[in-house]
């Protein structure tokens, strides 16, 4: 408890660490049973410390039960329950959010929807699937190979893709394909009193719609405070003929973030553009046994025809080289092999535990500060000078194309003058984004960790028209309670 007080992340657990506000009420487990059943009803501590946490540093916070229900009636039944005895209730999909979204930190029933796992309709016409919570990412494109689409969000982790959608999540191919938010055509959301929403309408999917409040972006980024998303909706995008991806080493990290913002304003049509500091790929490169210099780098990749790609190239390797030789870069070599690509994006992807091997036996956080395009050179300038006088291990990441990067803070959690220095080097790089214009988090959601900087970014009226929202949906803050505000 003490690290949690060092990193201001004490009040975040509210009047509880471990222990209800209050004891389930006498029977209530089963009434659980009754509506899914012995088996699909645990209050195992093993089960529920698992349910407890995700990747995140925050401290474990078990709920009291973990229900499986297996189909919507099912969440609807063990709301409506939840509601009439005032429990809360915590959305769990795979666990893999990285801001302790899922830590019952008031107790109260976990419900994990990994076990409604359907892919109720596709629509190869209308470029539209719609899938239950239980369906993660890689399942999906699994399910979609031979029909020339995909769904392009990539966290890097195996999300669900409701969990995707309830923390607003992005990833790689943000610069191109958008994130999550613009890729969500409809919810269908259990309300915390069991009442069924449908945020476009009832079966609806319009590519777009001027139609009332848009009810599917205030679910989008909710973090399930709002109620369950039991199906979304997405929009699906045509494969790719043909990709090619290359690296390129800078002399320093202001060379490659400048680089990054010429590529992107001489319109080289990249699908992908990630930069690691030098730090970050030496450790990537050491973690996956992939030659990479020690140098602040950048990934990049696109997307096209076969013909059309290789057009594309002549026009783009002439304009890209140009612009990377101007910043100092070294040459790009285009990989098209599928087998090469997937190993320098399988290598992207491990970056939290390249970060992490770092520094064994220790423990990471990782910020998730977005700001403007023109901003984003001074501020992953500052930030990298910040990191170095502040004698932390943070290597520093980033979806770049979007103005989003990371540090992954690598630190001994026992150590507290380490921790207080985590923790204020968090605060000012926070502070920093919002002064350039940016967002204390671009794709992880605000959790645990965010909330006072939320205030500092919406400003008290926009804190409190959320709490409005939030209590006009959920009045008895039933909902996921302690995250977000």
């Amino acid at each position: 408890m003490a690290l949690r007080r060092v990193l201001g992340l004490g009040r975040a657990l509210g009047r509880r660490s471990y222990c209800s506000k209050s004891p389930l009420p006498p029977d209530f487990v089963e009434a659980l049973r009754a509506v899914v059943g012995t088996h699909n009803v645990s209050t195992a501590m093993a089960v529920r410390e698992q349910h407890g946490h995700d990747e995140s540093m925050h401290v474990c916070a078990p709920p009291d039960a973990v229900v499986w229900p297996h189909v919507v009636g099912q969440v609807q039944e063990l709301a409506a329950l939840c509601y009439r005895y005032r429990v809360p209730m915590v959305p769990f999909g795979t666990g893999t959010g990285l801001e302790g979204g899922v830590n019952a930190v008031q107790g109260g029933v976990c419900f994990d929807l990994s076990h409604m796992n359907a892919i109720v309709e596709l629509s190869l016409e209308d470029f539209s699937v719609s899938v239950e919570p239980g369906v993660t990412r890689k399942a999906l494109n699994s399910y979609l190979r031979g029909t020339g689409l995909w769904f392009p969000v990539d966290p890097g982790a195996d999300a669900s893709l409701c969990g995707m959608a309830a923390t607003g999540a992005s990833g790689t191919n943000a610069v191109r394909y958008g994130t999550m938010r613009p890729n969500v055509l409809n919810l269908r959301v259990v309300l915390p009193d069991g009442r069924l929403l449908h945020t476009a309408g009832a079966g609806r999917q319009p590519r777009k719609r001027a139609a009332g409040y848009d009810l599917t972006s205030l679910f989008v980024g909710s973090e399930g405070t709002l109620g369950f998303l039991t199906l979304a909706t997405l929009r699906l995008h045509p494969l790719p003929e043909a990709s090619a991806a290359t690296t390129t080493a800078f002399p320093s990290v202001q060379a490659a973030v400048d680089c990054t913002v010429q590529v992107l304003q001489a319109a080289v049509p990249v699908a992908r553009i990630e930069f690691l500091d030098e730090v970050m790929a030496g450790a990537c490169g050491r973690f996956s046994n992939m030659e990479l210099p020690v140098a602040p780098t950048l990934l990049l990749e696109l997307h096209g025809s076969r013909h059309g790609l290789a057009e594309q190239q002549q026009q783009t390797v002439l304009l890209a080289e140009e612009i990377v030789r101007l910043n100092g870069g070294s040459n790009l070599a285009w990989a098209e092999e599928l087998e090469e690509r997937e190993r320098l994006w399988a290598m992207r992807h491990c970056a939290w535990y390249a970060a992490l091997a770092l520094r064994p036996g220790c423990q990471g956080y990782s910020t998730d500060v977005c700001v403007p395009i023109s901003r984003l050179p001074d501020v992953v300038v500052e930030t990298k000078r910040d990191l170095q006088d502040s004698g932390l291990t943070g290597p520093m990441v980033g979806h770049v194309g979007d103005g989003n990067f990371h540090c992954i803070l690598v630190f001994d959690t026992q150590d507290k003058d380490e921790a207080q220095r985590v923790h204020a080097f968090t605060e000012r790089l926070g502070r920093r984004a919002l002064a350039a214009g940016g967002t204390c988090t671009g794709e992880h959601g605000v959790g645990l960790g965010k909330r006072a900087l939320l205030l500092e970014e919406l400003g008290q009226e926009g804190l409190d028209t959320l709490r409005s929202i939030k209590a006009a949906l959920d009045p008895h803050n039933l909902m996921n309670p302690g995250k977000v505000l």
